[in-house]
């Protein structure tokens, strides 16, 4: 599965150039635009434009930004639309991208969704301990989790964690720790948090190069059988957004 948006730069035409056969793709709509009068029309401009860049007929789901659209004024006409271009065989699944899993209070009976992406790692686990990641799985909702290293923050050498972070350097200081006493890496834990929890679809990561998804693939194979808990619920660390903020 390829995860992309409208809004990632050149990504989607890179995409196109490059041919994703054998994959299914998933792109995001941008926030919708001031002063769009014809919402209906847009949407589905936004996904024609998709598609062609992608230079493919349909795809498999397309995911909005900001889930608080959906509670707004806007939010029916939204979903309206997007149940068209499913009907019509354009996209396969429709759905939302989190950044907490208290949007979904306001999102979850307002429409019908089939996927939630999500942050989740060995910090952020408030999709877990919400329940919401239970109760998406009892509604027969895809989970989609991303963030699985904090931006990779999990994956810096405690020595290179800028300064800003040190409101957390306790925390850090117990991950380093923990990592060097058990002779792990820092990504085969996060991916092993992830592969523990029952009820995810889909795990998205980003890669730089060839040898850095070789080498995920590779982490992979060799999880760690027993974890730290290192919950935090501080939204000024687990939110990136945040972050130009400290």
């Amino acid at each position: 599965m390829l995860d992309t948006a409208i809004a990632y730069g050149e990504s989607e035409v890179r995409l196109g150039m490059v041919g994703t056969q054998g994959f299914n793709v998933i792109t995001k709509l941008p926030p919708l635009a001031d002063g769009v009068s014809d919402i209906a029309a847009w949407v589905r401009n936004q996904l024609q434009t998709s598609l062609s860049l992608l230079k493919v007929d349909a795809i498999y789901g397309v995911l909005l930004h900001r889930s608080q659209e959906l509670a707004g004024a806007s939010g029916r006409p939204i979903i309206q639309a997007l149940q068209r271009l499913k009907a019509e065989g354009l996209v396969k699944k429709i759905g939302v991208s989190i950044y907490a899993p208290r949007e979904l209070d306001a999102v979850i009976d307002i429409c019908t969704i089939d996927i939630v992406q999500a942050p989740l790692n060995p910090i952020d686990r408030r999709l877990v301990t919400s329940g919401w990641l239970q109760r998406l799985h009892d509604q027969g909702v895809e989970v989609h989790t991303r963030s699985a290293f904090l931006q990779g923050l999990l994956l810096m050498p405690r020595e290179e964690i800028p300064e800003k972070f040190s409101p957390w350097s306790n925390l850090f200081a117990r991950w380093h720790s923990w990592l060097q006493e058990n002779q792990v890496t820092a990504a085969q834990v996060c991916l092993a948090y992830l592969a523990l929890q029952p009820f995810i679809n889909r795990v998205v990561i980003g890669v730089d190069s060839r040898v850095q998804l070789q080498e995920l693939l590779q982490t992979m194979g060799r999880l760690p059988e027993h974890l730290p808990d290192l919950h935090c619920d501080d939204e000024r660390l687990i939110n990136p957004s945040n972050w130009s903020l400290l």
